[in-house]
């Protein structure tokens, strides 16, 4: 069930020198709206790029009014998602390789129902971490990209990707721990992704007040806590921005990512609120706390690869 399969993406093989950057997310569309033009700036640049997505969002509901009606994910949503996401990774121009897992979905009510048999989020944390120690040992990234423990928002298919991509950096550079799932490699530095950081939505809001112009924030921030796009309520993040990766230039390029999930993503929603240029101008970065290095760190940042290079 949990084996990533080799005819996803060209071969896994890492090219010597090259720096490899991966990035762990939990469901098809969560790699466009968290760090993608960071990873497509890097990709761009000559850096080995590899997305795992650890679930294939079978559970999901479609997000997308106009897609409502579209008989293909009406009958078979997961197999339309596993489309979606070849489209993103093909428009961000990095590697990608599925984990396997079964989406949990979101649970709702009071009380919570118990998560389906079966899924991701209820599996073992060696059981969960295995295929992703496997990626690593493979792949060989220098670099990995996660949420923090709370997941970016808390949905347990977000909290257990934090749990296994935390699992991978420590366990993967051991030769005692995963036998059987090739041979030990240490990624040198781990980041927690910080996609809905607060003083960014404050400054685009501050920005659109300034312009005239209606902010799609004022509420959000007003209770304090930013909502996500499904308007789910973080915790406030507990981790700072400690690096910041100048890549306005790809934002078009996440948006087109953002819209190759057509069942997902409401082009006249949330994420295409405020213009491109507007944010440019504003906070023209994406945001990451450093949270382990096994090479010296100078903080702030403005490269996940300092220290290495």
């Amino acid at each position: 069930m949990s084996m990533s399969s080799s005819a996803q993406s060209p071969s896994v093989r890492p090219q010597p020198g090259a720096l490899r950057l991966l990035a762990v997310h939990a469901h098809p569309d969560d790699e466009a709206s968290k760090g993608a033009a960071t990873m497509a700036s890097y990709a761009a640049a000559g850096v080995e790029v590899m997305v795992a997505t650890c679930t294939g969002g079978e559970r999901g509901s479609i997000l997308n009014p106009a897609m409502e009606a579209n008989p293909a994910a009406k009958r078979d949503l997961a197999g339309l998602r596993r489309r979606e996401m070849a489209a993103s990774r093909d428009v961000l121009g990095v590697q990608h390789r599925w984990l396997g897992f079964m989406d949990s979905g979101l649970p709702e009510g009071d009380p919570l129902p118990e998560l389906p048999f079966g899924c991701f989020a209820r599996q073992p944390l060696e059981t969960a971490a295995a295929p992703l120690v496997r990626l690593v040992r493979s792949f060989r990234p220098h670099v990995i990209l996660s949420y923090d423990e709370n997941g970016g928002y808390p949905h347990p298919d977000h909290i257990m990707a934090h749990r296994i991509a935390v699992e991978a950096f420590h366990a993967a550079g051991d030769p005692e721990r995963y036998p059987d799932t090739g041979a030990a490699w240490e990624p040198l530095k781990l980041y927690y992704d910080r996609a809905f950081n607060p003083e960014r939505f404050l400054a685009l809001h501050r920005a659109l007040e300034e312009a005239g112009l209606e902010s799609p924030y004022a509420a959000r921030l007003a209770a304090v806590l930013e909502s996500d796009s499904e308007g789910h309520q973080p915790p406030q993040p507990t981790h700072p921005t400690t690096t910041q990766i100048e890549c306005g230039e790809w934002f078009d390029t996440r948006d087109r990512a953002l819209i190759s999930h057509a069942t997902q993503v409401d082009p006249q929603g949330f994420f295409f609120a405020v213009s491109t240029d507007l944010q440019r101008r504003v906070w023209p970065w994406e945001d990451y706390s450093l949270i382990e290095s096994r090479v010296p760190a100078e903080l702030p940042e403005r490269d996940l690869f300092a220290g290495i290079r």
